[in-house]
């Protein structure tokens, strides 16, 4: 039977695109593939935010979201670099593609989700104020006329903004040790961090006698973060935090580091 001429055309027409459908589908590279590929994995963190990340007397990588960070790289088996990052520049570094996923307690919320994916969460902090003990702060209402420091782009800023009342000021610095240094320099009233380095900032300058003096709700949970659209690696990230939530791998990481019992993590 003979094909029409415009039929015969239509037919190759419709081949050629499914050729170059199927070329398209298979020169295609995800992260997950190029990071096993290339046998490495970019992960961003605050190595000045212990006990979470910081660096070691041997100026070594530790804590607790590097121990986690080594899990996942085993996991992947790819080889593990750190890419050390302040609070202000976590989502451009995801968004430019400078980091492959980023990590150091990033807290989960919706503003947030706009630029970044979040995995299923695998830790928690809530945020407090801190003072001196000496200090007359014990509600909102005492810190009117105060001024309060806070790493900017942090999860604390944000649950500040919205919690201190009309006269208080926030001071916002470029990570932790600034804000830290800030009221410990009497440049501003307290300092607003997660609970967790806060209670590490305490037992680490006894002399100075500082205070969790209020804790500001809600409980926040940190997850990994990828760019948006990289699918196959978040779909990867939540397999790793279901199988080492359910083997007790991820407990153990937050028991030995932050000091605590982890609870029971939500599912994104």
């Amino acid at each position: 039977m003979k094909i029409p001429k415009l039929m015969h055309a239509a037919i190759g027409g419709l081949m050629g695109l499914a050729v170059a459908v199927s070329a398209t589908g298979a020169d295609a590279q995800t992260l997950l593939d190029k990071i096993l590929s290339e046998g490495k994995v970019r992960i961003g963190m605050d190595l000045s935010a212990p006990p979470f990340a910081y660096q070691d007397q041997n100026q070594q990588p530790a804590g607790s979201e590097v121990e986690t960070a080594k899990l996942l790289a085993k996991d992947l088996g790819v080889e593990l670099e750190i890419v050390p990052t302040i609070a202000a520049n976590r989502i451009p570094n995801l968004v430019t593609g400078r980091v492959d996923i980023q990590m150091g307690a990033f807290s989960i919320f919706p503003d947030r989700a706009k630029s970044v994916w979040f995995s299923s969460p695998y830790g928690t902090v809530v945020s407090v104020i801190l003072a001196p003990g000496s200090s007359d702060i014990s509600s909102y209402d005492d810190l009117i006329g105060k001024k309060v420091s806070v790493a900017r782009g942090t999860y604390t800023e944000q649950v500040l903004m919205a919690a201190l009342p009309e006269g208080a000021q926030i001071v916002r610095f470029d990570d932790d040790s600034q804000a830290t240094a800030a009221m410990a320099s009497g440049q501003v009233d307290a300092y607003g961090v997660g609970n967790v380095p806060g209670y590490a900032i305490i037992k680490r300058f006894p002399a100075e006698n500082y205070e969790a003096k209020i804790s500001i709700p809600p409980r926040n949970w940190y997850a990994f973060g990828v760019k948006r659209g990289e699918s196959d690696l978040l779909q990867w990230l939540n397999t790793f935090v279901f199988f080492h939530t359910q083997n007790g791998d991820l407990q153990k990481i937050y028991k030995e580091g932050i000091g605590d019992t982890l609870p029971q993590p939500p599912v994104l």
